[in-house]
């Protein structure tokens, strides 16, 4: 399913070379994103014929997944028409687009309906931040790891992408935010002791390992403390999570700014 957040013309090849190891590794692993294998494959190989230098760092920095990149530049065509080259790197883009848009943090607030559509109340309504130490898992840029931060003591945001990273640390600075600190952090490897926050919160990271990824927010959220999922609002009718609900995450819906249905979930987290 297309997500809609970029138009690919605006991107260049070039853009690959500033993803991240686990962003390489879930792409050659899948195939890529919601598309077709084979168109897939085809594209990227050939995109990446016409790049050496994408195709060198694809394998250096991830050097798990040098076979596969071997592999799909083989099995794909050496293109010389540039019209052919730019058509196989647009798909390419398109393919990953949540991760092309990474790459231009700046425009997420526009161009991302989760981000576009919603209001922060949204969050609040959820869980109590007043005075507390919060962790917002995946933070991205910051949406809600800044709206936190009007009511939380402190917030951690773990980001384990780069432009990302730095894009919410520039806002930091620009705009003199006293109470966030931005770090590195996958959500199935979070930088933090046992009990460490009030409140764990996430927007658009779980589902690629339920059992795993909601293991470690629970890990370091203190006993009596809450598990929150915001999604944010979508041009699109959500559907409720039964992964969150069959594990005892209480549902909560509403109908979003776009007027299509939405569903967060709380959990308050009970250990010992």
């Amino acid at each position: 399913m297309a997500l809609g957040w970029i138009n690919p013309e605006d991107y260049s090849f070039n853009s690959f070379l500033l993803l991240e190891r686990f962003q390489i590794r879930s792409m050659f692993n899948s195939g890529g994103w919601r598309n077709d294998k084979a168109q897939w494959r085809h594209s990227m190989g050939a995109a990446l014929n016409a790049h050496p230098a994408v195709a060198w760092y694809f394998k250096r920095r991830c050097p798990e997944c040098a076979a596969l990149v071997d592999a799909v530049m083989a099995d794909a065509p050496t293109l010389t028409d540039a019209a052919e080259i730019r058509k196989a790197e647009l798909y390419a883009l398109i393919s990953v687009e949540d991760f092309t848009i990474y790459t231009t943090p700046e425009k997420m607030a526009t161009n991302c309906d989760f981000i576009r559509g919603w209001n922060k109340e949204r969050l609040f309504s959820l869980v109590d931040l007043t005075g507390k130490t919060v962790l917002d898992v995946g933070a991205g840029s910051g949406r809600l790891a800044f709206a936190a931060a009007e009511k939380a003591a402190w917030v951690y945001a773990s980001e384990p992408v780069g432009t990302l990273r730095e894009f919410m640390r520039e806002k930091i600075k620009r705009e003199g935010i006293k109470n966030v600190r931005v770090l590195d952090g996958l959500v199935t490897e979070l930088p933090f002791p046992d009990g460490t926050f009030d409140v764990v919160m996430s927007g658009h990271v779980l589902g690629d390992d339920w059992a795993k990824e909601i293991a470690e927010l629970t890990r370091v959220c203190k006993s009596g403390g809450w598990l929150i999922d915001c999604r944010g609002d979508s041009e699109r009718d959500m559907k409720p999570s039964p992964e969150l609900t069959s594990r005892g995450w209480e549902e909560i819906h509403y109908v979003g700014s776009f007027g299509k249905d939405v569903y967060n979930h709380r959990k308050q987290a009970r250990k010992g």
